[in-house]
């Protein structure tokens, strides 16, 4: 365990306010406090220092609430293991206090009813004695003594009586003619309770007796005191009873009974009734009280009606073992029930507990996992992988989340292999456009114009302007088969070729150039590469155009309205090693115009799948013949995307446009 450093201690005092630290120094001089009455010393102000303990646990209790939600109830587990609280032990434990209570105050009434049974039994046992000295005094005064005269009860019959009663009860009393006024509380006959005889409790009965001489009433009378407590049969511990005289007016304590006010008098207790130890953890002390009318022995209309408060404790396995001797052999079996019912009902929750605590890991360690593998996600690293424990909903998350990961990585991967690809064919694209003209040559009598439009990032349109001697320019347009990075792999292949072999041997015929570049292409690709290919060679002291077209749509040549397609040539190369080119030769007159396309410019289709084709090309060729070659390139570029409706290429465009003569 990791101890408290006095550096982190002073970090945290100093996060907490002046009222948290005056509330943490009232709890320390409370518990210093405790320590010095533990020791048997006094402790000044302790009352007022045990109320302002109770109001700083409170404060601090509200100051740890957010604390206690941030940190505490932060991870899922103990959410989870306190719902499980709320949820299966509050309500037991709730249960449990109320079965309790309900316990206790059912052994209040027991005993309450225990003690008024002791009571009463007494009480049937004075009445029967004052039965019997009555039956003997009415047998004196059938003799002819007086039943008014207290020398009665020294007959010898009646004292007989009297003697053989207080050898039992000592603090037996017999009385004549007193208490007259009870029997009328009684049955006008008899009259048995507790009665108050000068601010003292006692057990009295008054029997009224009719004899010669007239009505005469016999008073037995037995005070209650310690004695008389220690010998009520019950098997309650200590007694208590309180007398409760009628309040004359304010008093420090009151008693307020049957909507009359008492206070406190005379106490008698119980001397040697004690508490029998308990049987077991369960077996509490319960303390009741209850309360008891009396009536006054002298008769006063406006004297208020006396009580008594009687308070006891006992133990529930005494009042048990006495409450099931009514049952017979049948008590035992009882208790044996109910104490298995006790074992069960406590097995079945503690299964319950441990049940829903196997559960309750059981979902944390997986949504544990979870969260430390979108810890490793957010640092990028998505190899981390869930174990996967159960087939429930939480593992199908965890295969998921697996799943999920995993794609992400491929994604990634794919992502990293488009974005390196995208890398190269940039570079590419840099490098192909090193490959095309910079600018376009100057020739006395020539107009130039070309355009180049990729579909992709790269072209596999390629041409080119290559000076081939003072007066002399070599035309070149190739259409490479495919699109992307392999045609213009290949089409950087043959711009290479045809530069090295024209500069190497310009002054061939163009049928030758194509030959030895047919066989380049052939001996350095696959079967199923090949390229579209026109060559032309312009001769502005001649006048003459020189070209062969291997396998490309025939340019137009136009001068004064006619147009020529220039189709002299042969197959595309690369498909044959050999193959016997031929060339074609045309007289250039002044103002002669030369447009050389790629099939880009004819295949765009319109909405319904008819393309632009070669006608639409020628017939906007003459009708925009005047314009530069330049803004002629570009317009027919534009014709075509217009004609499909759509930016989007299906194929590389190239377009170039010579004005000759």
């Amino acid at each position: 365990m990791s101890q408290i450093s006095p550096r982190r201690l002073v970090v945290l005092l100093r996060r907490t306010s002046a009222l948290d630290r005056i509330a943490l120094g009232i709890l320390a001089l409370t518990l210093i406090g405790r320590l010095i009455a533990a020791l048997g010393k006094p402790v000044p102000y302790s009352a007022l220092l045990g109320f302002f303990s109770f109001l700083s646990i409170i404060y601090l209790v509200i100051r740890l609430i957010p604390w206690f939600r941030t940190q505490v109830m932060w991870p899922l587990r103990n959410r989870l293991i306190v719902a499980y609280v709320f949820i299966a032990v509050v309500p037991v434990i709730l249960l449990i206090s109320m079965a309790g209570v309900a316990m206790y105050g059912l052994y209040l009434q027991l005993g309450a009813h225990l003690l008024h049974d002791d009571l009463q039994d007494r009480i049937n046992t004075i009445a029967a004695d004052a039965e019997a000295f009555a039956a003997a005094i009415q047998q004196e005064a059938a003799k002819g003594a007086s039943a008014q005269d207290e020398s009665i009860l020294s007959k010898p019959e009646v004292a007989r009586l009297v003697a053989a009663e207080q050898a039992e009860n000592p603090d037996l009393r017999v009385y004549l003619n007193r208490g007259t006024h009870l029997i009328e509380k009684g049955d006008g006959h008899r009259f048995a309770g507790l009665v108050e005889w000068n601010e003292k409790p006692l057990i009295a009965c008054a029997v009224e007796q009719e004899g010669p001489a007239g009505l005469a009433t016999i008073l037995v009378a037995e005070p209650v005191n310690s004695n008389f407590l220690d010998k009520l049969a019950s098997k309650l511990g200590p007694i208590q009873l309180i007398f409760l005289r009628p309040a004359t007016g304010k008093a420090n304590f009151n008693f307020s009974f049957n909507g009359h006010e008492y206070v406190p008098g005379e106490q008698v207790s119980s001397r040697r009734r004690v508490l029998p130890p308990p049987s077991n953890f369960m077996d509490i002390r319960v303390a009741g009280a209850s309360t008891i009318e009396m009536e006054h022995m002298e008769a006063d209309k406006d004297q208020e009606p006396a009580a008594v408060l009687a308070s006891f404790s006992l133990r529930p396995s005494a009042v048990n073992r006495e409450l099931l001797t009514s049952v017979g052999d049948v008590g035992p079996l009882l208790a044996a029930v109910l104490v298995g019912a006790a074992v069960i009902f406590l097995v079945l929750e503690i299964t319950a507990l441990i049940t829903g605590v196997v559960l309750t890991r059981t979902i944390t360690t997986s949504v544990g996992e979870l969260y430390d593998a979108t810890l490793n996600v957010r640092r990028g690293d998505f190899s981390k992988r869930v174990r996967v424990r159960q087939r429930d909903q939480l593992g199908a998350l965890g295969e998921s989340f697996n799943e999920m990961t995993s794609s992400i990585s491929e994604l990634i991967e794919e992502q990293r292999q488009r974005q390196r690809l995208e890398n190269e064919i940039s570079i590419a694209r840099e490098v192909q456009s090193q490959l095309f003209p910079q600018s376009l040559p100057s020739l006395p009598g020539l107009q130039l114009g070309a355009i180049c439009r990729p579909a992709r990032v790269v072209s596999g349109d390629y041409y080119d302007f290559i000076k081939v001697g003072p007066d002399r320019l070599g035309i070149a347009l190739a259409d490479i088969s495919g699109k992307g990075i392999f045609a213009a792999l290949l089409m950087a292949s043959l711009q290479a070729a045809l530069r090295s072999t024209a500069m190497l041997d310009g002054q061939c015929g163009t049928a030758d150039l194509v030959s030895k570049l047919n066989r380049h292409v052939f001996r350095n690709t696959s079967d199923d590469r090949y390229a579209t290919f026109f060559y032309a060679v312009y001769d502005e002291k001649a006048r003459m155009l020189t070209y062969t077209n291997a396998g490309h749509l025939a340019p137009f040549f136009i001068h004064d309205g006619n147009v020529q397609e220039l189709e002299e040539g042969g197959t595309v190369v690369g498909l044959f090693e050999e193959f016997p080119f031929t060339q074609g030769v045309i007289k250039v007159e002044p103002g002669s115009l030369f447009v050389l396309f790629s099939d880009g410019l004819t295949e765009p289709e319109n909405v319904y799948g008819e393309e632009f084709g070669r006608q639409r090309v020628r017939a906007e060729i003459l009708r925009q013949v005047n314009l530069p070659p330049q803004r002629l390139a570009e317009n027919l570029i534009a014709s075509a995307e217009q004609w499909a409706g759509s930016p989007e290429q299906a194929d590389d465009i190239t377009v170039v446009v010579a004005r000759m003569g």
